[in-house]
């Protein structure tokens, strides 16, 4: 966390102050709560039905008025793909979203508003219509070998193992780590390639002005060889400094967590903290099945604490665009207690928390890629076309609008919890410590810098909970009602008793 903040200062420091002025980022404060846009599937404003740049800017002041102060949005370069992460341009945007002017603005409106943008960067994969990759497969074919581009990827004429797809009229094979997806693999161990990478990551950062990048597959980027892929990860970090001191990146790693510990060793920001996601993540196994287990939570959280460098940024979340739905990984359908307190339980998880566009609403999804990316469910008459290639189609819980109007909906659930998470910044930033738990009920304690608040939570759906605490003159100053009733609390010689209701989160200061 100390890497990070100096990060942020060097920020403030190292650039020009017209170029701070510009960007309308040098009074953001750190991102605690992250929202990832599928920009096709999100909001039309041509007409067109594919979603768009000035769709997203229409519904900024919801997405700022639930809580997200940071926008992570999944790739919008040149692809053939609907998820376009196949690119064939580096430094374009893809025209079924609008203009490198659109973003531009889209970016600046979101500084004015509190919020930073993250992009995604694919840089273990091109698209096989990218020009680096026409040129060298021509040269190849015409037997020239002369594309300045053949050794941007990974050409061979002796694969070993299945991860190789032939050139037509050659004897030559590229590499393809995501076989069958028309995405030939960058060659990273290349200076040319790397040289290009930091044209294009300060093109991103300084010339357009977001503030960082997801690191899409970074178990890619050289197989399986985690040292290789922690020290390009350490280049491209290097690449962003340089660039723009204070950018922040995260990065999938798809991994079990003594492996995702590793790849935490590299200078990069955060790694996305698959053990505490899907259906076998600590968060969801803590609260299915036919009784509580905060014990589950609590070893989870702790393990990860345990395994991890002492200044690791977790980026915790329960679904993306590549996993089921959490609402379908909850069994909540019919059940929207436990999808709020499902909510609750990752906003109180430290380091910055990332929500998947729709799960604030309880859209579900599963199986195929294109059923996990369905359109943000508005109203019925606002809603982009479906992506290509769903297979099933359904919406279990309202639309935007009537959960709007309903002050016990999910909606408004997140948005409490993402407003208790800026309320009180040592729910992210604070140092967790666990001071009692048991099946039921867990109470932990985050401190920084001599300041520290109290969380504690009711993993029961049927029985209100007490837990103590050693202090005095504390204050209830949010209280997640998943359920029904209201937490309460008692002072006597120095000691403050908290009762929780079913369900129910408590955050004391």
């Amino acid at each position: 966390m100390k890497k990070f903040l100096c990060l942020l200062l060097a920020l403030c420091l190292l650039l020009p102050a017209a170029s701070l002025a510009e960007s309308g980022a040098e009074s953001l404060p750190v991102s605690y709560n992250w929202y990832e846009i599928f920009v096709y599937s999100y909001q039309d404003s041509d007409g067109d039905g594919i979603g768009d740049f000035n769709g997203v800017r229409s519904r900024l002041d919801y997405i700022a008025d639930m809580g997200y102060t940071g926008i992570w949005f999944m790739p919008i370069m040149p692809s053939p793909s609907y998820h376009k992460y196949d690119v064939t341009d580096y430094r374009a945007i893809d025209p079924q979203y609008g203009t490198m002017d659109d973003f531009r603005a889209l970016v600046k409106e979101c500084h004015e508003k509190g919020i930073r943008v993250i992009i995604d960067l694919p840089v273990n994969h091109t698209s096989t219509r990218h020009p680096w990759f026409l040129s060298a497969v021509e040269s190849i074919q015409k037997r020239t070998f002369d594309s300045p581009y053949l050794d941007y990827y990974c050409f061979t004429e002796t694969p070993s193992g299945n991860k190789y797809v032939k050139i037509s009229g050659s004897s030559w094979h590229y590499e393809e780590q995501f076989a069958g997806g028309n995405m030939p693999d960058l060659n990273l161990h290349s200076e040319a390639v790397l040289a290009q990478l930091q044209d294009i990551v300060t093109f991103w950062l300084c010339d357009v002005g977001v503030d960082g990048f997801r690191l899409d597959a970074v178990t890619s980027f050289h197989a399986a060889d985690v040292a290789e892929n922690v020290a390009t990860l350490d280049k491209i970090k290097a690449m962003c400094e340089a660039a723009k001191p204070g950018s922040y990146l995260v990065g999938e790693a798809w991994v079990g967590q003594s492996a995702l510990a590793e790849y935490c060793t590299s200078t990069v920001d955060s790694f996305f903290l698959f053990p505490s996601a899907q259906a076998e993540g600590f968060i969801v196994r803590s609260i299915l099945g036919r009784s509580p287990d905060a014990k589950k939570f609590v070893n989870g959280l702790q393990s990860v604490l345990d395994a991890f460098p002492e200044n690791t940024v977790l980026a915790p979340f329960l679904c993306n665009h590549d996993t089921g739905r959490s609402i379908g990984l909850l069994q909540a359908r019919k059940l929207p207690e436990r999808a709020k307190f499902a909510q609750g339980v990752l906003g109180m998880m430290p380091g910055y928390t990332f929500t998947y566009y729709g799960d604030e609403i309880g859209m579900v999804g599963a199986g195929d890629d294109p059923n996990k990316r369905l359109a943000m469910y508005w109203n019925d008459g606002d809603m982009t076309t479906q992506p290509p290639g769903v297979t099933s189609l359904e919406y279990a819980y309202p639309c935007v609008d009537d959960q709007l109007a309903d002050p016990m909906s999910l909606l408004n659930y997140c948005r409490t919890v993402n407003h208790a998470r800026l309320a009180s910044p040592l729910i992210a930033l604070g140092e967790n410590t666990f001071v009692y738990y048991d099946a039921n009920v867990v109470l932990m304690k985050r401190e920084k810098d001599g300041e520290c608040c109290w969380i504690a939570m009711n993993f029961s759906r049927k029985t209100e909970m007490t837990v103590t605490i050693e202090a005095a003159g504390l204050t209830i100053v949010s209280d997640l009602v998943a359920l029904e009733g209201h937490a309460s609390l008692t002072e006597e010689n120095g000691i403050t008793t908290v009762t929780v209701p079913p369900y129910g989160i408590v955050v004391l200061e």
